[in-house]
């Protein structure tokens, strides 16, 4: 009896078999989708990044509390609270921090840009702390050089020469500014706290 009653709730649970949370996570190899499932009445939880599953947890009778997993260099941690009205709620922490306070974190260490190449779409990203570039969340090789009033990190995109220049804004609180140039071409910065949703 108890078992019918079990599978009844699992098949339940699994005809939404919709995300109960989702986020963009910006880490320096790119933005990474985090998504979480979780089963009311039986507690399952899956939690996917980038659209693969890398936890799947069936019967656990535990409806709140934290999931804590690792992906790259960073350690995830979904907690699970319960809400008036037989409701939950799901907040995400990095390494830390609130999703909020990473996402801003986050955007004062990385440099981002889109472009065009052709048909296809290019995220570089810069780390700040690092130096290094990675394109389409793979890590490319550069080469650094000093030129007329700062640096430069020259390396490829899609065969096409780019270069990332960077100079003093002349404000403290500002510090450096960086600038890239595809073909020789300006390519407008993406602002990180716009373009990721942080609720």
């Amino acid at each position: 009896m108890t078992n019918s009653i079990l599978r009844s709730l699992q098949a339940l649970e699994s005809l939404g078999n919709q995300p109960m949370a989702r986020w963009e996570v910006p880490l320096n190899d790119g933005v990474h989708v985090i998504e979480f499932e979780h089963g009311t009445a039986t507690g399952r939880r899956v939690v996917r990044v980038d659209g693969k599953v890398l936890i799947n947890r069936e019967w656990m009778f535990r409806l709140v509390g934290d999931e804590v997993f690792q992906f790259g260099d960073a350690k995830f941690v979904i907690r699970v609270d319960p809400i008036p009205g037989l409701k939950y709620s799901y907040t995400l922490w990095v390494n830390g921090k609130s999703f909020k306070n990473f996402i801003q974190s986050q955007s004062k260490v990385l440099e981002t840009w889109t472009t065009l190449i052709g048909q296809n779409e290019y995220r570089i990203i810069l780390d700040k702390n690092t130096q290094n570039v990675w394109i389409n969340g793979e890590q490319v090789e550069t080469k650094a050089d000093f030129i007329d009033d700062g640096a430069e990190i020259t390396f490829t995109v899609a065969d096409v020469p780019a270069a990332i220049q960077s100079y003093s804004s002349g404000q403290r609180e500002v510090g450096l500014k960086y600038v890239l140039y595809v073909n020789d071409v300006e390519i407008k910065e993406q602002d990180l706290l716009s373009t990721i949703n942080t609720e």
